[in-house]
């Protein structure tokens, strides 16, 4: 996989960049675990806006070491021919074997969207959670990846520290800035309800609720190392040594 540029975060002021080493686990056809799981971890991140889910997946990623997929690089990446084709190209038979096995799930289970944008975004956020070790934000990753090899998480926080930080961030006035907020929860929602047909805030659907206000990013940031740390220990069973 080449290497990547640095992108921004719809919702966050600093970039998000992938700066991590080789995933230590990947994708396993044959080992301890069942075959039709990877034997890797991946985060999907959702958020309010406003909730500072960026940034805190960057500090997650960080410290984790894990690579992070800003909502609009999951994009770039879905519809870039070349980029797609090089990250689908590099997935072992196995993994390729999962994607689409996962696909058909989604199709037939979940009623997918069967819009070519979104196969094709679906494809892709799967061909990343077979390799793991990856932050995802947004885009419904956390509706196309299985429950069993994903941390949901979703970050929340006061309608108004949501506004005086879009405010802030793309200086905007407190009217600006709450029209802001409002139009990118509503078309999020809407591309949740009608893509993946959920609702966003349907917590049930979620391990991890944090309210980035209240606990700050730095503590949001390690609970979800913590929590996934621990899943991973269920993905792996018992035995593993993490």
């Amino acid at each position: 996989m080449p290497e990547q540029p640095t992108y921004f975060s719809e919702d966050a002021a600093m970039p998000i960049a992938s700066e991590a080493p080789t995933p230590l686990h990947g994708f396993r056809g044959q080992d301890r675990v069942a075959p039709t799981l990877p034997r890797a971890l991946t985060i999907a991140i959702s958020r309010e806006a406003g909730a500072r889910g960026g940034t805190i997946a960057k500090r997650a990623g960080e410290k984790l070491g894990w690579q992070v997929f800003s909502q609009d690089l999951l994009e770039y990446i879905a519809q870039e021919g070349t980029f797609r084709q090089e990250v689908l190209d590099n997935l072992p038979p196995a993994a390729t074997a999962w994607v689409d096995e996962q696909l058909q799930r989604l199709l037939k289970e979940q009623n997918l969207s069967r819009n070519p944008t979104i196969l094709e975004l679906a494809r892709m956020v799967l061909s990343l959670g077979a390799q793991g070790e990856v932050i995802l934000l947004g885009r419904g990753a956390g509706c196309i990846l299985p429950p069993a090899s994903t941390l949901h998480v979703r970050f929340v926080a006061p309608l108004e520290d949501r506004i005086a930080y879009m405010g802030q961030w793309l200086r905007l006035t407190e009217a600006e800035a709450a029209e802001q907020v409002r139009k990118r929860d509503l078309r999020r929602a809407d591309f949740i309800n009608t893509h993946f047909h959920r609702k966003p805030s349907d917590v049930h659907q979620y391990d991890l609720v944090l309210n980035s206000s209240s606990l700050g990013e730095e503590a949001c940031a390690e609970l979800v190392v913590q929590a996934a740390k621990a899943k991973l220990g269920l993905l792996l069973g018992p035995t593993s040594d993490l």
